[in-house]
């Protein structure tokens, strides 16, 4: 297993397995027009080629026998500062592996590697969203110290759903 940064060349892999990852996880709460839409703002070549090659996102994969499994996403500046009173936090965006390799062992080393990131920036705090019914999420988030500071919503298509925003101060 190897864990790198993503390069722009990683782009439709990455994609795809954003799309993959998250249509196990989520799909079956949308229509199949809100994934759609969803799906092609987020998880489509070109928009994850934008983030590999802008300021504000860092992304690490996590690849066995040359194919992607996982990824980590951090997001700096956090879309939900105004919840928070960190002075200077970042996000993470994202943290998803396929479910054949979930339980692994893949989720804490991505973990490791962004709470890794986010002290060598000197960052204050970690903010995260987790879907208010991903209770296992929720309890991997909270083995590592984070806890709920607000309810939010997370819009995919045309729905809305009952998110909760998490926080770890470091």
């Amino acid at each position: 297993m190897i864990l790198r940064p993503a390069t722009l060349a990683d782009a439709p892999a990455l994609a795809a397995l954003g799309a993959e990852t998250f249509i196990a996880a989520f799909g079956h709460l949308y229509t199949p027009e809100d994934l759609a839409a969803f799906l092609a703002q987020v998880h489509a070549p070109g928009p994850v080629a934008e983030e590999i090659a802008g300021d504000s996102c860092t992304h690490c994969l996590v690849e066995e026998n040359g194919t992607l499994v996982a990824y980590c996403k951090l997001r700096y500046p956090s879309h939900y500062t105004r919840y928070t009173e960190a002075r200077d936090p970042i996000e993470l965006g994202q943290l998803y592996a396929l479910p054949t390799h979930t339980g692994t062992g893949i989720g804490a080393r991505l973990m490791d590697w962004a709470l890794s990131v986010a002290r060598e920036r000197s960052h204050d705090a970690v903010l995260l969203s987790v879907y208010s019914e991903n209770f296992g999420a929720q309890r991997f988030y909270q083995r590592y110290g984070f806890g709920k500071i607000a309810d939010i919503t997370f819009q995919v298509g045309a729905q809305l759903d009952a998110e909760f925003l998490y926080e770890l101060k470091l």
